[in-house]
């Protein structure tokens, strides 16, 4: 397709970056730890860090997997923490140490825990105390050998550290019990690298960075390659966008989206390292008072949510109270913008709520709307620079203008392919690099793409996808269901949910049980909010259960 969304770029965004700047995301914060070292890199529960504290604690974080655990170039280790300072600065120690990391979602049930865990054959994970129970009831059933348990008191000083631990053990009871045989304390884990000397490790520009763990385009959780290449080309793209907006050494940037997730991880921690910036931690945004608060404290410059966060921040009492004089980016991403919602975001803060769109597969940014646009105006935006899109009929041919077809993507930032799983790879990646996203798009005259639907049955949940197959598994080995269908209905808050349709041979079986059964199995979001039971379910003439009837 030709590249008719460059007449549409802000004046003086490139048409294309070099992902090959830096040999790779080291040489990347190298250069930014340098420029800013005297600067706040993060803040989280009013204790702040200089992005020089930042950078010798994940060069000791480094030091320490290296020469405490000996572990080795490539080797994966998971990342199971919320919103804290201890998630960046492993994280960046463990890029450093030229290891592999594998973000873990710290609100995952036992299955789904050990299901990543084992296709990922990490042998280390960094843990959040809140849950390391997850982690000791699971183990035994993974290839963990090394375990890393930092504490929300780790980034206090020593006498308010005391009171916080009290806080959050006992009196909050935010830590149910676990236990190992062996584990290092974070802190000690810091302290032990800062007694050995790092080596650097040779890095190149197509080593994995992180597997990011997604249910792709088709089926079960596999985790996205995303190499050192991949991810420097986004940040790239996502600087470059930005660049007529953004000051270096200037910004300051609300993280309100988990860290794990891959529209935050690049575009609040990646991209704004690269800026400078003072990142925000959010640890739990759902407290609405200590979430206000802080909007409250910092003159921030830029937000990025999704649709059901900026949701939540308009329904807040107060809200309209903040500073909103030096905001210059609100970016929603992860799931569908709705007008409403973006109305009424503008309405409040006097500044336009932007939508882009990108996937785990792209590290994750294809598309965003320009900087300098007004309002919204219901697209996902232009594809950013060196990205080309086509967007193919059933046949793979493409069609015209406003005409709805499947979207399919190349550039720099698209992922090497999925972990372990190579035929899954070539169902969605071809040989000469283009992506089948699986969603269904339209482009305008003036390049502007526009999200019609979701390929197939899959359903998104506040940005979460929730594959209706993992859910329909779990139902049917309940006992007293006969047949399950999952799909998705929609929601005013998350945008949509899921509902199960169910035919039962116990006449005692009620959405309650359905409900309790699915909490021993499944993520909150994943869990049906709607259950209808039925005597019957439409099906083909080959016994299919058919989903677009019940949709």
């Amino acid at each position: 397709m030709e590249p008719i969304w460059l007449k549409s770029y802000q004046p003086g965004v490139p048409s294309t970056i070099n992902p090959d700047a830096y040999p790779n995301l080291n040489a990347l914060f190298a250069e930014a730890f340098a420029k800013y070292k005297e600067l706040p890199a993060l803040t989280n529960m009013d204790q702040v860090l200089t992005y020089a504290q930042v950078d010798a604690q994940a060069k000791d974080f480094a030091a320490f997997l290296q020469n405490t655990l000996q572990l080795p170039k490539g080797e994966r280790v998971a990342l199971m923490m919320p919103d804290i300072m201890q998630y960046p600065i492993a994280m960046l120690g463990i890029l450093r140490a030229g290891c592999t990391v594998v973000n873990v979602n710290p609100l995952y049930t036992h299955d789904e825990f050990i299901v990543q865990l084992r296709d990922s054959q990490a042998s280390t994970i960094v843990v959040l105390e809140n849950f390391a129970h997850i982690v000791s009831d699971s183990i035994a059933e993974t290839s963990i050998k090394h375990i890393i348990v930092a504490k929300i008191s780790d980034v206090f000083p020593p006498h308010k550290a005391w009171l916080v631990d009290v806080v959050v053990r006992y009196i909050k009871r935010m830590v149910p019990a676990w236990k190992f045989d062996k584990f290092y304390w974070y802190k000690d884990a810091i302290a032990a690298g800062q007694q050995t000397v790092f080596k650097p490790v040779a890095i190149g520009s197509d080593d994995v960075a992180f597997l990011q763990y997604t249910g792709g385009t088709t089926g079960p959780p596999k985790g996205a390659m995303l190499t050192h290449r991949n991810m420097v080309a986004n940040v790239l793209q996502a600087s470059a966008w930005m660049s007529k907006l953004l000051v270096p050494r200037k910004e300051i940037i609300i993280t309100a989206l988990p860290l794990y997730h891959i529209f935050s991880l690049t575009a609040n921690c990646l991209t704004f390292i690269y800026y400078g910036a003072l990142n925000v931690l959010i640890t739990d945004p759902r407290d609405k008072k200590t979430f206000l608060k802080q909007l409250k404290k910092h003159k921030f410059t830029a937000i990025t949510g999704v649709n059901t966060l900026f949701n939540l921040l308009l329904n807040i009492p107060g809200f309209a109270s903040v500073d909103f004089s030096h905001l210059k980016v609100a970016l929603g991403g992860g799931m569908p913008v709705q007008k409403v919602v973006a109305d009424r975001w503008q309405e409040v803060t006097k500044r336009p709520l932007l939508e882009a769109y990108g996937l785990s597969e792209t590290s994750p940014a294809v598309c965003i709307n320009p900087m300098n646009l007004k309002s919204y105006n219901g697209t996902v935006g232009l594809p950013v620079p060196s990205t080309d899109i086509s967007i193919r009929d059933d046949h793979g041919a493409e069609v015209g203008l406003d005409v709805p077809g499947e979207l399919f993507v190349r550039g720099p930032q698209v992922m090497r392919g999925y972990w372990r799983q190579e035929d899954e790879t070539k169902l969605v990646l071809s040989a000469d690099g283009w992506l089948n996203t699986g969603d269904i798009a339209t482009i305008n005259a003036g390049g502007f793409i526009s999200i019609v639907d979701r390929k197939k049955d899959l359903i998104m949940v506040s940005g979460f996808k929730v594959y209706p197959n993992e859910v329909e598994n779990v139902l049917s080995s309940m006992p007293g269901i006969k047949e399950v269908a999952v799909v998705a209905a929609p929601d005013e808050v998350a945008g949509e949910m899921v509902k199960a349709f169910i035919v039962s041979s116990d006449p005692s079986l009620d959405r309650d049980k359905v409900r309790a059964y699915c909490k021993l199995h499944l993520t909150g979001y994943k869990i049906p909010k709607v259950v209808e039971f039925r005597d019957s379910l439409p099906k083909s003439n080959v016994g299919k259960i058919l989903r677009r009837a019940l949709k």
